[in-house]
């Protein structure tokens, strides 16, 4: 049975739990909110265990990359997100600083890349080499873009240097961002529906790769001299010839959660979650038209034996 204190946590924006393990302040955590299902998903677990651990809780919805200005002052408290794909560069830089912690990987391995499905190389045979593409560009060119091809983008606030990588291997391409996550892979289901080419910003863990057949394009392997250094990779002249980075999701917050929630700090490092259990919820809510709270409700009365073991008081 569902503690009803995680249900108030699940219900609200800000919850208030009677104290279990709880020490350090009675005001709330604040855990930003962003756009996407998945964050969504590991945001109110963390949420709720935290409720469950005695804590106060806030949701805040918070751009993802602009967030960090609210992390370093201590506005906002934790960000359980940061990819390594797209994230990296804002939590070394805010890292770097001292007023923003990295408190380990979640558990989720992070990939964001060019997509295509699979019934495309029919059209564009040269594929998945990022090389084919200037040959595919009017398979993918849309009235608005012609005579260059569409590439549908993540919405603008996720980052993830689109344009740089268009103009730094010189692909005959114009990025057009999606306005939200759910436009995105809308776009997507009706295009598949269809078989009409289209290539386009993919995530994992999420559910349109297990759900569709594609694959992702092979640009020239990411290295971090690839982002710093011009001179690196096929353009001497410019940043962003590779592809994007692979690798952890990351948690972050505040450095001052260390000493005003001591054993909230502990907890949240705790946290971890596979990329097959968080696809599931993701389809559960995206596909299936279950709440997120309702999912989430489920996944904490499903696996307490494993979120009651990261509770620290």
């Amino acid at each position: 049975m569902l503690g009803a204190t995680t249900a108030l946590a699940l219900g609200l924006g800000v919850a208030a739990a009677p104290a279990a393990w709880a020490a350090g302040s009675d005001d709330p955590i604040k855990l930003t909110l962003h756009d996407w299902t998945g964050q969504h998903i590991t945001t109110r677990i963390m949420g709720s265990v935290l409720q469950e651990a005695g804590y106060n809780i806030e949701y805040v919805q918070a751009d993802y990359l602009a967030q960090f200005a609210g992390l370093k002052t201590g506005d906002l408290h934790v960000a359980m997100e940061i990819w390594e794909t797209t994230g990296r560069e804002a939590m070394d830089e805010a890292t770097a600083t001292g007023t923003v912690e990295n408190l380990g990987e979640t558990g989720m391995i992070a990939i964001e890349e060019w997509w295509y499905p699979s019934y495309v190389k029919e059209l564009c045979p040269g594929l998945p080499d990022w090389q084919a593409l200037n040959d595919c560009a009017e398979v993918f060119a849309v009235p608005e873009t012609m005579p260059n091809g569409r590439y549908l983008g993540a919405p603008v606030t996720w980052g993830g240097f689109d344009e740089e990588r268009v103009e730094a291997l010189e692909l005959d391409y114009e990025v057009v961002h999606a306005g939200t996550d759910a436009a995105l892979f809308a776009e997507l289901e009706s295009a598949y529906q269809r078989k009409a080419p289209i290539l386009m910003w993919v995530y994992a863990p999420h559910w349109a790769p297990l759900k569709f057949d594609g694959e992702w394009i092979e640009f020239p392997e990411y290295t971090k001299e690839c982002y710093d250094d011009p001179s690196w990779g096929s353009n001497p002249d410019m940043a962003y010839d590779c592809g994007k980075p692979t690798g952890p999701i990351w948690k972050v917050a505040w450095s001052g959660v260390k000493d005003t929630w001591p054993g909230a700090y502990e907890t949240i490092k705790n946290f971890t979650i596979s990329n097959d259990a968080m696809g599931a919820m993701i389809s559960a809510v995206d596909l299936d038209g279950q709440s997120t709270e309702d999912v989430v409700a489920q996944w904490m009365a499903d696996n307490e034996a494993t979120w009651s073991a990261w509770i620290v008081e």
